[in-house]
């Protein structure tokens, strides 16, 4: 009877001891909670969101990835709903259209500064955007627009009203009829295309459609990794016509507050990427045919900030 006592309250004893480190586990640290990490589901989304989940896990938070969702709207409710925690978005989209405003805006800072108030109120906090603008812009073939001496929206609307007809250009089928796409560059820039040198073509094609010369010029996305794949060229846009769209990375306020080291993590990176880096990043994967996780990891090893 004294042994079997004895047995009984050393069990009692560990599963005691089980039950305060499963407590003490369970309420304090950045094991609370598992941080889940969303992105849209286009290159340079899913290797933000990598990159994101791989430091944030380096940083020693349980992560979660979700990454690689299609749509826009459908990433924003996830957030919303608690489904993501955090991923990257850009100003110009949260701007025009989760916040429905109609005016664009081109400065970068005021961008940032109007999505952070306003999703403040929406239980978003907006970390601190990076240098990266995944704008539209209007792209040539280099040795081309070299020796036509076009380098800005400027010298495109010059050289079209001074030669009529010789350039074709290629845009999607939204950027054709918009008043902030192709109509709208024509007409802030003071020219205009004789509608038969318009081709409205799909996104996936046009990039390659403009290197094998079916087109002069072409819209595309400022930081894709096809630009320098096929040694294209973007121009300046010198009157600020086309919105900003710099990546940030958002976070649900309470979250956040939960758990505030994320803030630094992310700011971190933000401040260290730039257009360049990015299409270079994006040029990794959809020309080198690299996995995102890869590219991603290697980018934050290379930075120094993961080992």
């Amino acid at each position: 009877m004294i042994k079997k006592s004895k047995h009984m309250k050393g069990l009692a004893l560990a599963l005691v001891l089980l039950f305060i480190a499963v407590s003490v586990s369970a309420c304090g640290g950045k094991d609370e909670n598992t941080i889940k990490v969303g992105s849209k589901e286009f290159t340079e989304q899913i290797i933000l969101g990598k990159i994101s989940v791989i430091a944030l896990e380096n940083a020693g938070f349980n992560v979660e990835d979700k990454t690689n969702v299609a749509g826009s709207d459908k990433v924003r409710m996830a957030l919303e709903s608690g489904d993501f925690d955090l991923y990257w978005e850009y100003t110009g989209t949260a701007w025009l259209s989760h916040l429905q405003h109609d005016e664009p805006i081109t400065d970068s800072q005021e961008a940032f500064e109007k999505v952070r108030d306003e999703d403040a109120k929406n239980g978003i906090t907006w970390l601190q955007y990076a240098p990266l603008n995944n704008t539209y812009t209007l792209l040539m073939r280099r040795a081309e627009a070299e020796e036509l001496g076009i380098k800005t929206l400027s010298d495109l609307a010059e050289y079209v009203n001074s030669n009529p007809g010789e350039l074709t250009v290629a845009v999607g089928h939204e950027f054709a009829i918009r008043p902030d796409g192709y109509p709208g560059v024509q007409k802030h820039y003071g020219y205009a295309h004789d509608e038969d040198d318009i081709k409205i073509m799909d996104m996936g094609i046009m990039y390659k459609t403009l290197q094998e010369g079916q087109v002069d010029v072409a819209m595309g996305l400022s930081t894709d990794g096809r630009i320098p794949a096929y040694d294209l060229v973007s121009l300046e846009d010198d009157k600020a016509f086309f919105p900003v769209y710099n990546g940030a990375p958002i976070v649900r306020t309470d979250v956040l507050e939960s758990n505030p080291e994320i803030k630094d993590v992310l700011e971190e990176i933000a401040g260290l990427l730039d257009s360049e880096t990015m299409m270079q990043l994006n040029y990794e994967v959809d020309i080198n045919e690299r996995e995102p996780e890869e590219v991603a990891r290697e980018w934050l090893e290379s930075e120094g900030l993961i080992k």
